[in-house]
């Protein structure tokens, strides 16, 4: 793998491992204070999928890795997603609601995210519906 497009690869882990950590530590202090870290959430996953995903992609591109274009294009669908579902969560606080969230799916390729029932195949990956994992 070329210098430049694993250098971005381990970034991105790094990057979504300190997120996974954060997103922790801000759901126990929201349980205990409420929600105002939800926007700092937003902003990350924005970030992810409008900066960071989109030009690590143009890298791997260019470097003509293939397996790392389709990973990072999985993982900006997957921002996407991330930041509209946070942004609903932002929403319900300042309503002061809690948010409704039923069965969520997930490819378990591409990291597909979907309130509710899969749809019937991914429209990321394709996977089939029977093989997305529900929480």
């Amino acid at each position: 793998m070329r210098k430049m497009t694993k250098q971005n690869l381990e970034a991105a882990f790094a990057g979504e491992s300190q997120a996974h950590m954060r997103y922790l530590i801000f759901s126990e202090k929201a349980e205990k204070e409420g929600q105002e870290n939800l926007q700092e959430c937003i902003n990350g996953e924005t970030y992810e999928g409008e900066e960071m995903y989109p030009a690590y992609n143009k890298v791997a591109e260019l470097q003509e890795e293939s397996g790392v274009v389709r990973s990072t294009h999985y993982a900006l669908e997957a921002e996407k997603i991330h930041a509209v579902m946070y942004e609903k969560a932002k929403q319900a606080a300042e309503a002061g609601e809690d948010i409704e969230i039923g069965e969520v799916s997930i490819c378990p390729v591409c990291g597909y995210t979907v309130e509710g029932e899969a749809p019937e195949f991914c429209p990321v990956y394709g996977a089939a519906r029977d093989s997305f994992r529900r929480f």
